[in-house]
């Protein structure tokens, strides 16, 4: 096993270089509570739109909630604007987050599309700009998230991670596709690992991290800072106690359910939270397993009781399943 690194965020201190990537609708507070407790070290929001604080979102505060028990805690922003992205920083900053992380690697069309997220890799002196007032103008650090380009007649990663560290950022995390791929092919490890010899700062590998022995590949294969984890822990949020699926026993993830199920609907109320919870059922039953029927009652409303019934029945059956 790769010895643990320790480096520094600005001055903050990580001692465990497993992060829990930012994700739209995932990482929200209850979800970053259970991956801070099976180990994750460093935790990030979900995205925070700029044009949301501006305009004061109603459900903006529920959005950028966290707890001291989340830190080190970073606020992720996208937006086109420097400004604007200033504004949303600033306002941010006054919750006492460890640092302030800006989004350049979103491929969703709704935010590249309006150059924001990886629409930005299209302008590095726009990239250059937003770092330098952020750097100018807050006391935290701020660190920033890239792609490789927007596709692969425009790779430009070492041109914009240099322009990212050269404005002041503490650190960038690269997630090893571009825009154009989404989450299709496979990420460019080599691609990273061109960047953390190139750059100073330290550099968080991201991209096909669905195992604890990936994990042990991507270290090994970048020779990064740190790993940061997206939609493996969506499957597998024991990934952060390096535990692949199989490794975990039906009380371990009955517990972690449980937790997790109760965590969500005391923060969102139980009308939302029975909602919200279903796009969390893939890290504790396999969806793709079910017929469509089953599929079909499980997602059809359902009292608290009748849907935890549901869950515990297919958790139990599919572990004992995996286990014969």
């Amino acid at each position: 096993m790769i010895p643990e690194k320790q480096f520094n965020i600005g001055k903050i201190l990580i001692s465990n270089s497993l992060f829990l990537a930012p994700m739209d609708g995932f990482t929200d507070h209850p979800f970053r509570i259970i991956s801070k407790k099976l180990g994750a070290g460093v935790i990030f929001s979900e995205f925070i739109n700029g044009l949301d604080i501006v305009n004061k979102h109603p459900f903006l505060e529920q959005k950028i909630f966290f707890t001291e028990f989340e830190r080190p805690f970073a606020y992720q922003i996208f937006d086109d604007s420097p400004e604007r992205i200033l504004f949303a920083a600033q306002f941010l900053a006054e919750r006492n987050p460890d640092f302030i992380d800006i989004n350049f690697g979103c491929s969703a069309k709704n935010v590249a599309n309006r150059g924001a997220g990886a629409g930005l890799l299209l302008q590095p002196q726009k990239i250059s700009r937003i770092i330098s007032l952020l750097v100018k103008n807050l006391s935290i650090p701020i660190s920033a998230k890239i792609r490789l380009g927007w596709d692969d007649a425009s790779l430009n990663y070492l041109e914009v991670s240099k322009i990212i560290e050269e404005e002041g950022a503490a650190m960038i995390s690269v997630h090893g596709r571009t825009k154009k791929q989404g989450y299709s092919g496979s990420a460019n490890w080599k691609a990273i690992e061109e960047i953390k010899s190139a750059r100073n700062i330290p550099i968080i590998a991201n991209g096909d991290v669905n195992s604890k022995d990936d994990i042990q590949r991507i270290s090994s294969a970048t020779n990064c800072d740190g790993v940061m984890i997206g939609r493996g822990a969506i499957q597998n949020p024991w990934i952060f106690q390096r535990k692949n699926i199989e490794d975990v026993t039906y009380q371990e993830r009955h517990t972690l359910f449980s937790d997790h199920f109760n965590s969500i609907l005391e923060f969102y109320g139980q009308k939302t939270g029975m909602v919200l919870f279903r796009k969390h059922l893939k890290s504790y039953i396999k969806l793709d397993h079910l017929s469509r029927s089953e599929r079909i009652q499980l997602f059809h409303p359902l009292d608290k009781i009748h849907f935890l019934d549901q869950v515990e029945f297919y958790m139990r059956s599919q572990i004992s399943s995996q286990q014969a």
